[in-house]
């Protein structure tokens, strides 16, 4: 029997195994949305507007975090995933091997350079005179567990290739569990206002690092050996070119928000709601969207390790079928997130602590209009996904480049000129659509084209 015969990703059936793989992933990117947005609650409680602009201030620390775990996991994983599909066992050991060491040096170096630049850092981030000393509190904490962050995050997606997407799961939702407990309780037991709330993360983080390093000493398609962990540069790249779309799309948005950040600011400040109303009412706005992006991105993650599995192994027609099931699945989502958009903002506002007047008049038709169009957003993400998981990074570097650089960086720049920070929320609306449009159109080619070696196809 063949390395590819004898593993379930080579013939069980695609449906079956990426409801297997998506749900846990599914679980524990919510559990992971959690994380920023039980902070952003309690905060929005406890220290009102200000907390919430503060956290949306310190939020691209969190992107460029992820950015950094995803460039090495997803990329890492999807090579473990193709050398095991071609049977080709110590490159896999070599893959994961190499991912582990270099998210200890990339946490420890983000780290660093987040305290030495902190004040300089959120004040490019967006944050005005009466946010800066908020902001600078909360992430000189949660810089902390940045190492913590990386290292679990990176971990789970290893995790997941390594066929346990539950334990997967279960490492980030425990951490998860913590932090919603400990937010009241060191916020409002201790009365220690935002530090609380990043204490909580902090801890959160460890605890789910301590899970994940765990099963470091249990994987079982791979035995992990001091060789493994020998730095192998020419292996490194490899590794991390497949996780460079990701890497593009998860930096390109931290630039998309801090030129939102400051565009609220500045258009905000000549308007009736003031810098700090903006800032903290699209803070909240963003990061409620960001709970169905996550689930966008936990659909590519359940369907990576088929996708890497089966074009490694030249099964073309499963790789197909896997991305159409995963566009529906994308689409069940995006049609009661839309609804619940529309039809709810002012709830889901009210959620963060404020109800003034004016926050309301300007967050509840910015969220319905800028995110309108989110039933078409989930396309963009799981096809930006696919390429890198197929061995295609630049085509899925180009697909992110465009989503969040070539398209909304201009229409947030230049709309608010004409209709002032009114303007902003089309930006999201039209970048949306386009990048759908756009998604679709190279799949399609891409696919047309998948009846050839992977090597031929890029």
């Amino acid at each position: 029997m063949t390395q590819t015969q004898g593993n379930p990703l080579g013939f069980a059936d695609p449906k079956k195994l990426l409801i297997q793989f998506t749900i846990p992933s599914i679980f524990s990117m919510t559990a992971s949305s959690l994380y920023n947005l039980v902070d952003q609650m309690f905060i929005g409680w406890k220290v009102g507007i200000i907390g919430n602009a503060a956290t949306n201030v310190a939020f691209p620390l969190t992107t460029i975090l992820l950015a950094l775990s995803l460039i090495i996991g997803i990329g890492s994983s999807s090579r473990f995933g193709m050398e095991m599909g071609r049977g080709n066992k110590a490159m896999a050991n070599k893959a994961v091997g190499n991912a582990i060491l270099m998210m200890v040096i990339a946490g420890v170096v983000v780290m660093a350079v987040t305290l030495v630049f902190l004040h300089p850092l959120m004040t490019l981030f967006g944050a005005t005179p009466e946010v800066l000393p908020y902001a600078a509190t909360y992430v000189r904490i949660t810089a902390i567990g940045f190492p913590f962050f990386m290292f679990f995050h990176t971990m789970c997606a290893l995790i997941r290739m390594d066929g346990s997407p539950k334990y997967s799961m279960f490492s980030i939702l425990i951490g998860c569990i913590i932090n919603v407990i400990l937010d009241p309780v060191l916020m409002f037991g201790f009365d220690m206002g935002i530090e609380g709330a990043a204490y909580a993360t902090v801890i959160s983080q460890i605890i789910s690092f301590v899970f994940t390093f765990v099963y470091l000493f249990r994987m079982k398609q791979v035995q992990l050996t001091k060789a493994s962990f020998i730095p192998d540069i020419k292996n490194c790249f490899k590794n991390l070119s497949l996780g460079f779309s990701t890497f593009v799309t998860q930096i390109s948005i931290t630039i998309v928000q801090i030129v939102l950040n400051n565009a609220l600011v500045i258009y905000g400040a000549m308007s009736i709601y003031g810098a700090e109303i903006p800032l903290g009412a699209a803070g909240v706005i963003l990061k409620v969207n960001t709970i169905v992006v996550n689930l966008f991105i936990a659909i590519s993650q359940g369907s990576q390790p088929l996708y890497s599995f089966n074009m490694g192994a030249k099964k073309y027609d499963r790789v197909k079928a896997v991305y159409k099931q995963a566009i529906k699945m994308s689409l069940y989502i995006s049609i009661v997130a839309l609804i619940v958009f529309e039809v709810f903002p002012k709830p889901l506002l009210m959620l963060f602590g404020e109800t003034s007047d004016l926050y309301f008049a300007f967050g509840i038709p910015f969220m319905r209009v800028y995110l309108c169009m989110i039933i078409l957003n989930g396309i963009q993400v799981l096809s930006t996904n696919i390429m890198a998981a197929i061995g295609m990074p630049v085509k899925g570097s180009l697909l992110a480049i465009v989503r969040y650089i070539v398209l909304p960086i201009p229409l947030i720049l230049i709309i608010p000129m004409f209709a002032g920070i009114d303007g902003i929320k089309f930006a999201g609306a039209i970048t949306d659509a386009v990048a759908a449009i756009i998604s679709i159109l190279v799949v399609y080619m891409t696919f047309k084209k998948l009846v050839l070696p992977v090597e031929d196809t890029n």
